[in-house]
């Protein structure tokens, strides 16, 4: 078998590079300038409160029985007020060097449906309004490359059962979407070397795909499959920042905590540290110029429920970190845990929307005009003040 016809009967003809069928859910994208920027979408609504436990509100410890509230708990201090989860003690050096933050109580402006897919489309659409008929369906990665002169999309690509909505629209993307998850065995594997050896386009991106087929995390393959392992998706884009990418967006599922939290949030925690240090560790000097934005669709409620987890709710947190970011410090007002406070009597209440801290980034980042940022990129979008998030 010749490799065009391989390639064709694979259905991969035209594929860049990062289209290799064992990477999964990843976009990137090129852009003048040294200053990087890696967004990753945390799926089914991180709970902010656990992440980043507000110890010092008086009303938290009442609201939540299982739940870690604080220091007392094994969480670690922060800054007197804040806590860090136990699962994020492997960043506490990057809170103590300022390169790690967190933004709490923001949110989208989606409110009260509380649906994991509308949410998480209101993410990556960066737009203000429901995503009915007729609406701007487009992500908001896709609209900035669009506004930035001298962009060229380099690897703009989802690759996975799930579309990257963030880089959907008119400036070149590409996806490719397996029905079934490819499983390759070792015959499968050298065949593929065989066929990308003597190509320099996937023989790069087809070996570090053989590594994280093969890589094994704390001894044992992961469970839920290697092509959704946190480290392995940083380690690739780290090694496509320090090329000529400059974008880089990928998404980390597990966040759904309506039962049993302490377990769920836990490992998917672990593995948001993973891909956050990988990433600096890959990125090398380059982590210097790096900003790493991790955004999920919505928070959770306040009170912990009968399954000792928590539901839908609407305030939630953005963890920011980079050798670039101001880090140290939680950016933004704090709107309490009282009764008074909550919205709709049962959800943190979101003090500034989340897109307002994406758009600063852009704005500090790569220089994008305050104006375009809140007409094109983010519809709608009243920016506010600069939270200064870069150092």
């Amino acid at each position: 078998m010749n490799r065009r016809l391989f390639l064709k009967s694979s259905a991969l003809i035209g594929c860049s590079a990062a289209a290799h069928p064992l990477l999964n859910s990843i976009a990137f994208a090129s852009a003048p300038g040294e200053n990087r920027l890696v967004v990753i979408i945390l799926r089914g609504a991180m709970d902010g409160l656990d992440a980043f436990q507000p110890y010092g509100d008086p009303n938290l410890r009442a609201l939540r029985r299982t739940i870690s509230t604080g220091p007392e708990d094994g969480a670690h201090d922060l800054d007197g007020f804040f806590a860090l989860h136990p699962a994020l003690s492997p960043l506490l050096p990057l809170w103590r060097s300022g390169e790690m933050g967190f933004a709490p109580a923001v949110s989208t402006p989606y409110r009260d449906k509380r649906s994991h897919f509308d949410g998480q489309d209101m993410l990556e659409a960066g737009t203000g309004t429901d995503l009915g008929e007729g609406s701007q369906r487009d992500g908001w990665l896709n609209r900035l490359l669009q506004q930035m002169p001298g962009v060229q999309s380099e690897t703009a690509y989802a690759v996975g059962v799930e579309e990257m909505r963030i880089l959907s629209g008119e400036a070149p993307s590409m996806s490719w979407a397996p029905e079934l998850r490819l499983e390759l065995s070792p015959q499968a594997q050298m065949l593929l070397e065989r066929v990308y050896h003597d190509d320099p386009l996937f023989q790069a991106a087809g070996a570090q795909a053989m590594e994280i087929a093969s890589m094994e995390i704390g001894g044992e393959k992961e469970e839920g499959g290697p092509t959704r392992d946190a480290r392995a998706l940083a380690r690739f884009a780290a090694d496509r920042l320090n090329q000529e990418t400059r974008i880089a967006s990928f998404s980390l599922p597990g966040w759904d905590s309506h039962a049993r939290q302490p377990q769920v949030i836990s490992r998917a925690l672990e593995r948001l540290a993973d891909a956050i240090l990988t990433l600096r560790d890959g990125l090398g000097r380059n982590w210097s110029r790096t900003t790493v934005l991790a955004m999920t669709e919505f928070g959770r409620t306040v009170r912990e429920n009968g399954s000792g987890g928590t539901d839908h709710g609407t305030g939630g947190a953005m963890l920011m970190a980079g050798g670039a970011v101001r880090g140290g410090k939680a950016l933004g007002r704090w709107p309490g845990l009282g009764e008074g406070d909550l919205y709709a009597g049962r959800d943190l209440m979101p003090v500034r929307d989340i897109r307002a801290y994406a758009a600063w980034a852009l704005r500090d980042l790569f220089d994008v005009p305050r104006d375009l940022l809140e007409t094109a990129v983010f519809p709608g979008l009243d920016m506010g003040g600069n939270p200064r998030i870069l150092a």
